[in-house]
């Protein structure tokens, strides 16, 4: 079926299933003796890279938002872009997470099984955050509350957020998990493997390689030590400053 009609290793599969499946129940009813399927295995198939919003895409989302959106959901969707956080984890931020310098700052955020982890803000990042917090009462806990319960924002209506903002910008099927694959993307072009995994929150490094497999840059380039000197110019620019975010990340690496 791959050699002959080139079908697609999951294509072979559903019907190699759906074999697997008569021949076990032509056996169960003893119509034959020998179920001719059992040594047949699955075809290996190679997980595809993450889907991501191109640099145009973004620019029309953030353009969106910025035009039509409140000061709260144009930080929302900067923050997903720029830190890569998960739904529930911008969600649940709180004002007291939020640290922030004269030229650095960064996130403390507590992901799956309590585990701390320091997001850095890029300037692009700590900008928003530095228009947005003098707007919040002086008693806000929550960093995005909810319009309506004045409670932590739910994941339900982050993702209404995005989707509103992604029809305006002309944009189908966006969800917040999109754009935190873009922000992986992004940063899989300059920053190693093993930090990427850090700053997004990843348990296994083979969730983290998903980001690179479409740059170019082989496991080795991920592996080694950064040139300090020289990583704010090597780095590559985009729309936005995500590679600023490894520029000045060096006493997060300690």
């Amino acid at each position: 079926m791959q050699t002959v009609q080139r079908q697609k290793p999951a294509s072979v599969n559903r019907s190699l299933i759906s074999l697997k499946r008569y021949f076990g129940w032509v056996t169960q009813q003893h119509i034959i003796t020998y179920d001719p399927s059992s040594p047949v295995k699955l075809v290996g198939q190679e997980e595809s890279a993450p889907r991501h919003l191109d640099d145009q895409e973004e620019q029309a989302l953030v353009a969106a938002t910025t035009k039509a959106g409140t000061l709260r959901d144009r930080v929302l969707i900067v923050l997903l872009l720029h830190t890569g956080l998960q739904a529930r984890e911008i969600c649940r931020l709180r004002c007291d997470q939020v640290k922030l310098g004269k030229r650095s700052g960064f996130l403390e955020i507590i992901g799956k099984r309590n585990k701390y982890r320091e997001v850095p803000l890029n300037a692009t990042a700590r900008k928003v955050l530095e228009e947005y917090l003098p707007t919040l009462p002086a008693d806000t806990v929550n960093l995005f509350p909810s319009g309506k319960t004045k409670q932590a924002l739910s994941e339900r209506a982050l993702g209404y957020i995005v989707k509103k903002y992604a029809r305006i910008a002309q944009l189908p099927d966006v969800s917040p998990h999109d754009l935190r694959r873009r922000f992986g993307y992004r940063m899989a072009e300059s920053v190693p493997l093993h930090r990427l995994a850090q700053i997004m929150g990843h348990d296994s490094l083979d969730t983290t390689k998903l980001y690179i497999r479409s740059s170019g840059i082989t496991h080795r380039q991920k592996f080694a030590a950064p040139n300090r000197a020289g990583a704010s110019r090597a780095a590559p620019q985009h729309a936005g400053d995500h590679s600023r975010v490894w520029a000045g990340d060096a006493g997060l690496m300690r």
